[in-house]
């Protein structure tokens, strides 16, 4: 008992200069907490007999050296910046697409203050949310009219909704995919209330097949791109032209969920990792009515749906009572409209990073992987430069590969398990991936700003 009177009372500890320091730091109620659960495991370790402390001094000297590191850990946040290292473009475990440092900054600037969110400013009364960046997008796509929602699992969402809710949706059994964190598109439709009517098989779905299924309850014809897989052999897929001429000849609408929305840039080379994927502008112009796809894919900015297409589906759906749910806020229109004027201003392969860590080549990943692990193998490091590949991911261009130069890292006495637990220590933590019982870091989804903070984390490694 007689070591437990040496615990000081919280207000005598709360008396210590470095103690007021921290409340002027994390507040009174948060160190008053911190205290608390600080005193209680040393009177746990007294009890325990793993605590030396002979006199009050020492006891409160004991709490005080305990608080902030308590403080600093509950006090975290949970999210923080990562140096993807793994050589995946859009790693939706990391965030997807970072955003170009026009978005960033934009979202900087208006975060922080008011803005004309919900205002018009010539007439001097409330606006309308949805009409920002519908400008650019209709410029950037050819479409009538376009509305942003929080992701496409909504924009899918509520343009079936609108559109079909009671009433039938077309869709190809070969197209009833399920997307990343067990999202089915049956499921989707489900919700909206729309009814699924399924045609053709899984790898054969002709343009009659849509013909023969329309009925005076079908409301829509809709096509999915299967974004995360390919079927191979022996298949048959009409294209978008012979549906949207059904939807025409029947009287339907024509809607598609496109996924990842490219806008074309980088150009898709013939055989290149995005010859396959549908452009949003050609989809368009191939006559849907309404097409949707993510803002942090292939677009390179933030999350969000985006639904665009002709004037009179698109009034359907912004007025839809899903759309309060679904709407975004300033900062995801404030690094939309940026990362679109990049790409009007043709300036998206060089400022987008999306767009350009696709179009870098292996030669350019070589250049940078050369000098750093130069720098590694001077500080004990095994550092191999090997051929290897980078992906999209995200979804998007399922199969895609490209030619990259990886650096194989070692470090005595770590095995590559090991190795790659300590990279996701560091601060910020190194994402990297192992293959072939190798740790391997790919410079191309590595910023090259970054270039010199992850040679730094590494080297501290070794010291």
């Amino acid at each position: 008992m007689s070591q437990f009177r040496l615990i000081p009372s919280i207000e005598q500890v709360r008396q210590r200069e470095a103690v007021r320091d921290l409340e002027s730091r994390y507040g009174r109620e948060a160190v008053v907490a911190a205290l608390r659960a600080v005193a209680d495991d040393l009177r746990a370790r007294l009890g325990a007999g793993s605590a030396a402390v002979a006199t009050a001094d020492e006891a409160a000297a004991w709490i005080e050296g305990g608080i902030e590191e308590h403080l600093a850990r509950v006090m975290r946040p949970s999210l923080c910046g990562v140096i993807n290292a793994t050589g995946v473009i859009v790693h939706t475990n990391l965030g997807r697409a970072p955003l170009a440092p026009a978005a960033a900054r934009r979202v900087a600037d208006l975060a922080a203050g008011y803005t004309n969110l919900e205002y018009d400013l010539g007439e001097g009364r409330r606006g309308a949310r949805d009409a920002h960046a519908e400008a650019l997008l209709c410029q950037l796509t050819g479409a009538e009219a376009a509305v942003v929602v929080n992701n496409n699992a909504a924009a899918t969402l509520i343009l079936l909704a609108a559109l079909a809710s009671g009433r039938e949706v077309v869709i190809s059994r070969g197209e009833l995919v399920e997307i990343g964190g067990g999202f089915r598109v049956p499921e989707v439709m489900a919700q909206s209330g729309a009814i699924l009517r399924e045609v053709g098989t899984t790898n054969r779905t002709r343009a009659a097949d849509y013909a023969a299924a329309v009925t005076d309850r079908t409301a829509l014809i809709l096509r999915v791109h299967p974004s995360n897989f390919r079927i191979t052999g022996f298949t048959e897929r009409p294209t978008l032209e012979e549906i949207v001429e059904v939807g025409r000849k029947v009287g339907v609408r024509v809607a598609e969920d496109l996924g990842s929305g490219y806008l074309g840039v980088p150009a898709a080379a013939a055989g290149g990792p995005l010859s396959d994927e549908p452009a949003v502008a050609a989809s368009l112009a191939a006559g849907v009515d309404v097409a949707c796809f993510s803002g942090d894919k292939l677009l390179g900015g933030p999350q969000a749906g985006i639904i665009v297409g002709r004037r009179d589906a698109l009034q359907l759906i912004r007025r839809h009572p899903l759309m309060r749910a679904l709407r975004v806020d300033k900062m995801t229109y404030a690094a939309l409209e940026a990362t679109l004027q990049e790409y009007l201003a043709g300036r998206a392969i060089e400022h987008v990073p999306v767009a350009r860590m696709i179009a870098m080549t292996a030669g350019e990943i070589e250049t940078r992987a050369t000098r750093l692990a130069d720098r590694l193998r001077e500080a004990g490091f095994g550092a191999e430069i090997v051929d290897g590949a980078s992906t999209i991911g995200g979804g998007s261009a399922p199969g895609s590969a490209l030619p990259s130069r990886l650096i194989a890292l070692s470090l005595p006495g770590d095995t590559p398990d090991s190795l790659e637990a300590k990279l996701r220590r560091l601060d910020p933590p190194v994402i990297a991936r192992i293959e072939q019982d190798r740790v391997l870091l790919d410079l191309r989804t590595v910023l090259p700003e970054q270039d010199e903070r992850l040679a730094g984390l590494l080297l501290s490694l070794s010291r």
